[in-house]
């Protein structure tokens, strides 16, 4: 009997020990279970304002490359208006014909492409009357009111040669004379139509944009 009793002892204080053990394993999966909910819970919030912060700094960021961007459209739209303005002033410019007139008569002309003539077209803007003087028996000379750009070079003239002399002084041929002048174009006429525009006593040239 004494033997039994002794087993049966042994065999309840090892269940006692099992049980205790497996009640603190049970305990330590709960506290455990228990952390991790918690630490969730306190990390859900910081990640959310976190995400609501990030969204917030997107948002302004794009607000204000809206804002630079309309700036930068605006000032684009104002630069290319100012660049039209300034491209349909110089087409109209280049558009308008100098014309030159001998009296009532306009004459066709073969201008130069050279500094004296886009001075000379600015003047003639508004009109320039130019009164002419016979000289030598083979031109008609008269100021043109200033002194414009002038490159002068050694020339022998021919009939319906227009030049300028002395950098204010225009010159309109019906003959042909050896001087230093600068090119401004050609009256396309021939010399016998010329002598009867210019060799019957002085005229008045005009020159007008048309």
């Amino acid at each position: 009997m004494s033997g039994r009793k002794n087993q049966l002892m042994k065999r309840l204080k090892k269940y006692k020990q099992k049980l205790s053990i497996t009640k603190t394993i049970f305990l330590s999966l709960m506290m455990l279970m228990l952390s991790i909910v918690l630490s969730a819970c306190a990390n859900s919030p910081d990640d959310n304002m976190s995400v609501n912060e990030e969204n917030i700094v997107e948002e302004k960021v794009t607000d204000s490359e809206d804002v630079v961007g309309g700036e930068t459209k605006v000032n684009d739209e104002i630069e290319s208006n100012k660049e039209t303005k300034v491209s349909n002033e110089i087409k109209k410019n280049e558009e308008q014909n100098m014309v030159m007139k001998i009296g009532d008569t306009s004459v066709d002309v073969t201008w130069e492409d050279n500094d004296s003539i886009k001075e000379l077209n600015k003047l003639a803007e508004s009109g320039l009357s130019i009164s002419m003087s016979m000289y030598g028996g083979f031109e008609q000379v008269g100021s043109i009111g200033q002194s414009i750009s002038r490159n002068d070079v050694q020339m022998t003239t021919q009939s319906g040669d227009i030049v300028l002399y002395s950098g204010n002084q225009l010159v309109v041929f019906y003959g042909s004379n050896s001087w230093s002048y600068t090119k401004l174009g050609k009256i396309n006429l021939s010399q016998k139509e010329l002598e009867k525009l210019l060799g019957n006593g002085d005229v008045t040239i005009t020159l007008v944009l048309e």
